[in-house]
């Protein structure tokens, strides 16, 4: 009976590891496919795209024209509003020589201060190589933050009298969960070498040192932001001592205290000072082939992780058959 049961024991062993290696073999023959279909795919929506012309510019032959630069939501490296491509655009609306001037059309509230500032620093560059193209500000709904350290650098600021204009001012926040964390039992165990590793550690106690210095960190930007408006701003700004506070005014109020130059859209901007109802696009647009190449790093990254963990799981499982 000792004897039967061992044979059938290995002869199940046998049984089972053949199985998992031809699963194995499908899987792999199954992914192989997969992935030649993917790649002759992504190679044929890249050479479509070649074909048909893609641009980052709606800009056509139009004659005498306003170019017109959207600059919407967020300021960030990994947001549409990113200064890489709000100074790709610039420099396509500058370039042009039927472009009479430029709009650049804001709504956001802020974001990356050195985001802002690398698109303040190619405006104030592009307005030094073409004197003699003017560019303009106009704000939607609200240019605060970031969004107002980019106006600064326009020849006018433009807004209507309810859109929301300034906050110039730098924030830093975070929590702490210290004696959440005391009541309910948790003890946090970091290991860091230089004291001051874990700056601002939201699981640890305040360091007095450590805030002082991160005071210390957002007013130097904060003045560089000061430094920023006035520089753009010059003698139109007036004097009150709330103007740097962080506050935000109406579209109207600011006009008054000089962080905007009077009322407009980017109609009215176009006709009444560039004398022209031509406005063209020059807003980076994402192409078609660049939309599918993220699609495809996607699903290209889910397939890896599944691909991956269905490996990990049968391989727990061979191990755990063969003990």
């Amino acid at each position: 009976m000792d004897s039967k049961k061992d044979d059938n024991w290995e002869r199940n062993l046998i049984e089972k590891l053949a199985q998992s290696a031809l699963t194995e073999q499908k899987r792999k023959r199954r992914w192989g496919i997969f992935f030649k279909l993917l790649g002759f795919g992504y190679l044929g929506v890249i050479l479509y795209s070649s074909l048909i012309g893609f641009k980052t510019s709606q800009a056509i032959d139009v004659g005498p024209h306003v170019a017109r630069v959207e600059l919407t939501g967020e300021i960030g490296a990994k947001t549409q509003a990113n200064a890489d491509q709000i100074n790709a655009s610039l420099r396509d609306a500058f370039e042009d020589s039927n472009a009479v001037g430029v709009i650049l059309e804001i709504n956001s509230p802020g974001g990356s201060p050195v985001q802002a500032g690398q698109i303040n620093d190619e405006i104030g560059r592009l307005r030094k190589k073409y004197p003699k193209k003017q560019l303009i500000a106009v704000v939607d709904d609200i240019c605060a933050s970031g969004a107002y350290y980019v106006a600064a650098a326009a020849d006018k600021i433009y807004v209507d009298k309810a859109s929301l204009v300034g906050s110039i001012g730098v924030i830093m926040n975070g929590f702490g969960f210290t004696d959440a964390m005391q009541k309910l039992g948790i003890e946090r165990r970091m290991i860091t070498a230089g004291e001051n590793k874990g700056f601002l550690d939201p699981f640890s106690k305040e360091v007095p040192y450590q805030t002082e210095f991160a005071k210390q960190m957002v007013a130097q930007i904060h003045q560089q932001f000061i430094d920023v408006v006035k520089k753009g701003r010059g003698d139109r700004l007036k004097s009150d001592p709330e103007l740097f506070s962080g506050l935000v005014w109406t579209g109207e109020k600011s006009i008054e205290l000089g962080l905007a130059d009077a009322t407009g859209s980017v109609g009215s901007v176009a006709r009444d000072v560039f004398k022209t109802d031509k406005v063209v696009d020059y807003t980076y647009q994402e192409s078609f082939a660049e939309r599918v190449a993220k699609t495809v790093g996607v699903e290209f990254g889910r397939a890896i992780g599944s691909s991956f963990m269905a490996g990990l799981f049968q391989t727990m499982n061979d191990q755990t058959v063969v003990r």
